[in-house]
């Protein structure tokens, strides 16, 4: 689990140094234009832009809507959602850079849905240990975290 854990969190500590520095040599290709982002009139081009956007934008709702309802992580899988939201956050800064509000607002919501996506998964899947360890009788396993904050015990214990 730590192994895991550690390996995730170098993962991430390396895309996360790759950006920055990516981002932090590229004078030359920051957003000129801001203005036409807040201009009221839309063009032909970013009305397909908005429609498009739109389908591939709620393309992770229905997952996202199934894990609320179900409140479970069958048939979940969170690293597409992850790798996605990442990389969505770069298209927001290309909407930026060209100047596309079509690109820039739906890859705003979209990068919200998938890390909503995640977050859920991540949520349902502690639950769903917790219980599987709860009913073994294995709530005190010393490679994971408990079930229940021991602020919530103490709360029970002064009611």
């Amino acid at each position: 689990m730590r192994n895991t854990t550690s390996t995730r969190r170098t993962v991430a500590r390396s895309v996360l140094l790759a950006c920055v520095s990516l981002l932090c040599g590229c004078d030359e290709v920051t957003p000129r234009d801001v203005e036409s982002l807040l201009m009221p009139t839309l063009q032909r081009s970013e009305i397909v832009g908005l429609v498009a956007g739109f389908g591939t934008t709620f393309a992770a709702f229905p997952d996202l809507l199934a894990m609320l309802r179900t409140q479970a992580t069958a048939n979940m899988h969170p690293r597409m959602a992850a790798i996605m939201g990442t990389f969505q956050i770069l298209w927001v800064y290309y909407g930026l850079l060209i100047g596309s509000r079509p690109v820039v607002a739906w890859n705003i919501i979209a990068v919200i849905i998938n890390f909503l996506n995640v977050g859920a998964y991540l949520y349902f899947a502690r639950k769903e240990r917790c219980a599987q360890s709860l009913a073994r009788g294995s709530a005190a396993d010393a490679d994971r975290p408990p079930c229940e904050p021991a602020v919530t015990s103490v709360r029970r214990e002064q009611l």
